[in-house]
């Protein structure tokens, strides 16, 4: 009897401890979740279809925001900004609907720190241009240009998309900013279209919360987001353009030496 109502005890023991440590449990949990989120990563729900099909209405992705805080933005990878200050005017900014309940918005805040719905403050697309290049479209192949050199788009663009409906540039990306195109050109009002708000269309560096990079929802979709191959022949073209000018430099030094002697 006496072994019974030991193991009883230690039962109810044990089970009260349990409820005692809960909220310590949960408040230590609490903590983790918002340093993940502020400091390191962030799960972003896709309102619109504007980076179709690369991300499609619905989708979450998960944003890396450690990634800039260590390197420069690169051209071609798809970015997640706050738009305040320059975006958040006009059409393009899908607002969530506001409830009059109060436990309703209190479950929407959530949702959106935890990328389940919208807040009308972020836009995701993807860079095109960094600071000090020059912007824009179009070719004689009706192509988009970055220093000159023209981008081959059509893996990531939305099938029959053409690069730009509407021609722009050529355009001088702003120091610490950055121009961004939506992957669906016909419905992305991205820095096309608000060339004539602050920035020039631009956006700058720091409202860049961080790189989007994977798909984590739904479970189908589930896919990482690489930086194009053609950025990659850009940086290419773009240094054998950079070395071959410096040796041209270098070559009318030279040849300037024996004339500047004579004179």
């Amino acid at each position: 009897m006496n072994a019974k109502r030991e193991s009883t005890d230690e039962k109810a023991e044990k089970s009260g401890s349990f409820w005692k440590e809960l909220p310590i449990l949960i408040a230590i949990a609490l903590v983790l979740a918002f340093v993940i989120r502020t400091w390191i990563a962030q799960p972003f729900y896709i309102p619109s279809g504007s980076m179709e099909n690369t991300l499609l209405i619905g989708d979450r992705v998960i944003v890396n925001k450690l990634v800039y805080q260590v390197r420069e933005i690169k051209r071609g990878e798809v970015v997640v900004f706050n738009g305040e200050g320059s975006w958040d005017e006009g059409p393009s900014m899908v607002q969530p609907e506001e409830s009059a309940n109060p436990v309703a918005r209190a479950f929407t805040w959530v949702g959106q720190q935890f990328g389940l719905a919208p807040n009308g403050r972020d836009y995701i697309k993807r860079v095109i241009g960094v600071p000090g290049d020059t912007v824009e479209c179009c070719d004689e192949q009706n192509r988009v240009l970055v220093n000159g050199e023209p981008l081959q788009e059509k893996p990531y663009l939305f099938p029959d998309s053409i690069p730009s409906h509407r021609a722009f540039g050529p355009v001088e990306v702003p120091e610490d900013h950055v121009w961004v195109m939506g992957d669906h050109r016909g419905v992305s009002r991205d820095s096309r279209e608000h060339q004539n708000e602050p920035g020039g269309g631009a956006v700058p560096t720091d409202h860049v919360v961080g790189r989007a990079s994977v798909i984590v929802w739904p479970v189908d979709r589930w896919s990482t987001l690489p930086r194009p191959d053609t950025f990659e022949a850009l940086d290419d073209a773009l240094a054998e353009n950079a070395g071959a000018d410096e040796g041209a430099g270098q070559g009318a030094g030279k040849g300037s030496g024996p004339a500047a002697d004579a004179g």
